[in-house]
């Protein structure tokens, strides 16, 4: 795969971090305001604290967690939630893999709301030309439109995503400085003072947290998309995006002043601030933002659920690379998950402001979750105990003020994005269960033990012959071991005579993008061991991988794969290769707690939901012999039976 990606300072290379990084944030001055007055008569005190509290929390959350300190926790260039958690877990705490599973599975579920949330408050500008105009259909096919190119690869629309960004972020803050020159006053709200008094002094103040928390959703992409552009585009983007939406939310700000005492009733101040004949042109460029921002999610919840299955957290789905652009995969059965879940989210709560109501509670699960992991990341790279704590406390005492606001979403609709996220953490959490608990009880013999064995056998000519060249996929991490049940599968279920005996092994490691192998010869041309050390953004193309093994080693001279019939050999006929995966059932022949049985039942039937282990691999599926095996954990104790002859 090509690897072509961003990470060079370039003014090609600022644009396009635009485009795919910061969609998702650019966005929130369409529906941050509208939620923060709601249905509240406009006053000074909500108006400056509302922006004295966006303004501290853009500095602190966004720019001081993720731009400044999170951003420097990448996995050789590669970042989000999972990415950190690859990072922390050789620390051997047992427990961080609950962390990553509860924050990617309530990003993965915020996911679902987010580009409705930003189509429908682009699409409800409408309404300034007609306020009868039916949106829902609108929104609903742009979200479809958007979902059907997916398969097609972004790499073509990608290339306007910046451009859109830039006209969009330049539209943000000519609105916004357009409405500031007239009254500067309102920039005097950067003083915290401001948010402080909205918070304490105003009743009821503290529950807008919930809507303030609107304008840092996006934080958690610039962290999941740092593989795409490179740490040092996103912070130089990153001063132009800040300043820009400041300038936007000031402005709107400085607009709700000169309507003091009013009450919004369904008005946007983000089109208000519109002078008349830019209204159509500026509904155009939200809903282009929109379509950006959603594109954005869309790419980072491929990414999310690629790493999952990586990472053992996910089952096994098909996996498409549409374009060689390294990054860009598409993920069909996510894809259509997705959208179903969006048009479900647009037709249950119809307007922005309801979703608005719902927004946010889940992404202050996966904020704090990504808090938890850093934590661990600085012990890793031996911050200081007292500059790591304080950070780190900060960070909290943020995090848990919005999630509490935020829980007051709950009965507003936040229960649907939890709901989501609850029955994601139950596939993940299962997942990552069941396979240790299966790996426990997997019986590993001494390989070295069987050597003199498969000499044997692969010169009986008295056993047909199964294949030239028998390929095994082994979970041996030692090379030194072998499953019994591959030995089983060899010597006793139908001995399998072969010429030679090929044991694979996939490493799957915590670095992104590594492709390795090596080779252990164990019996001289008769059986040899190969090893794949692959990282966890790396799809296993065990079929394509393993011939070049093949031709590398007999391009080496190391082995020999002509046919050893006679016949074909003298005319250098290659031998065929035929690979044997082994897969576990649970038997009925087990007595086990109820909860290993109900991990394992769930996992079993995801099991069958998902993609094969053979399709899983890569591998070629008319050369493969697909043989299943019993699980055994615990086996009933004896039975007594007693024996009574009759005569």
């Amino acid at each position: 795969m090509s690897i072509t990606r961003h990470q060079a300072v370039t003014a090609g290379g600022l644009i396009v971090t635009l485009g795919i990084i910061f969609g998702d944030i650019g966005t929130s001055p369409l529906y941050v305001f509208k939620a923060i007055i709601d249905k509240s008569p406009i006053a000074p005190d909500l108006v400056l604290g509302g922006l004295s509290c966006i303004f501290w929390t853009l500095t602190l959350q966004t720019t001081l967690k993720y731009v400044i300190i999170t951003l420097r926790a990448d996995n050789k260039g590669e970042g989000g939630i999972f990415s950190l958690f690859a990072l922390v877990r050789r620390m051997k705490s047992k427990w961080l893999y609950i962390p990553a599973i509860l924050g990617g599975s309530t990003l993965l579920a915020d996911g679902i709301i987010t580009p409705p949330i930003s189509v429908a408050s682009a699409v409800e500008g409408l309404r300034v030309l007609n306020a009868d105009i039916p949106t829902i259909p609108i929104v609903i096919f742009i979200l479809s439109l958007l979902f059907f190119i997916q398969q097609f690869g972004t790499g073509f629309v990608g290339k306007f995503f910046g451009p859109v960004m830039l006209i969009w972020f330049s539209m943000l803050a000519v609105l916004g400085l357009s409405q500031l020159i007239g009254s500067p006053a309102v920039l005097k709200a950067i003083n915290p003072y401001y948010g402080y008094n909205l918070l304490v002094n105003r009743p009821q103040g503290f529950w807008i947290l919930g809507a303030v928390f609107l304008c840092t959703t996006g934080a958690e992409a610039l962290y999941s998309d740092l593989g795409h552009c490179g740490r040092d585009n996103i912070r130089i983007t990153w001063s132009f995006v800040k300043i820009a939406l400041l300038l936007n939310y000031f402005g709107q700000g400085a607009w709700l002043l000169s309507h003091e005492g009013t009450l919004l009733d369904g008005t946007n101040p983000f089109f208000a601030i519109m002078p008349q004949w830019f209204l159509i042109t500026g509904i155009v460029i939200s809903t282009g933002a929109a379509i950006v921002a959603s594109q954005a999610l869309i790419s980072g919840s491929f990414t999310l659920i690629n790493e999952a299955i990586r990472l053992n957290f996910w089952p096994k789905v098909k996996v498409k690379f549409p374009t060689d652009l390294r990054g860009q995969i598409y993920i069909p059965s996510v894809n259509w998950l997705l959208l179903a879940g969006c048009i479900g989210v647009v037709l249950y709560f119809k307007e922005s402001a309801n979703m608005e109501a719902a927004y946010g509670l889940a992404i202050v699960m996966t904020m704090l979750m990504t808090t938890t992991l850093l934590a661990f990341y600085m012990r890793l790279r031996h911050l200081h105990v007292i500059p790591r704590t304080l950070i780190i406390s900060v960070f909290v005492i943020v995090e848990v003020a919005f999630l509490v606001a935020n829980l007051r979403k709950f009965e507003h609709g936040g229960w649907v994005t939890l709901l989501i996220a609850s029955l994601l953490v139950a596939v993940m959490f299962t997942w990552y269960q069941a396979r240790k608990i299966k790996n426990r009880y997997v019986e590993f013999v001494k390989i070295d033990k069987y050597f003199t064995l498969l000499k044997d056998l692969s010169n009986d000519l008295s056993v047909p012959k199964f294949a030239t060249h028998l390929v095994y996929l082994t979970s041996a991490d030692r090379k030194s071991e072998i499953e019994s049940k591959v030995m089983y599968s060899i010597l006793q279920k139908q001995p399998k005579r072969a010429d030679i005996y090929w044991f694979v092994h996939v490493d799957v490691i915590d670095e992104p993008y590594r492709m390795e192998y090596s080779v252990k010869q164990m019996v001289e041309n008769d059986a040899i061991r190969v090893d794949f050390i692959i990282g966890f953004r790396v799809e296993p193309r065990i079929n394509l991988m393993f011939r070049q093994v093949v031709a590398d080693m007999v391009k080496n001279h190391e082995v020999d794969i002509t046919s050893r019939y006679e016949s074909l050999n003298k005319n250098n006929v290659i031998g065929d290769f035929k690979f044997v995966v082994i897969e576990k059932f649970l038997s009925y022949d087990n007595e086990i707690p109820f909860y290993t049985k109900i991990v394992l039942d769930i996992y079993f039937v995801l099991k069958e939901l998902s993609m094969s282990e053979e399709k899983a691999f890569g591998l070629d599926t008319s050369s493969v012999l697909v043989e299943k095996a019993p699980l055994i954990i615990a086996p009933p104790k004896d039975i007594h039976l007693k024996r009574v002859d009759h005569h």
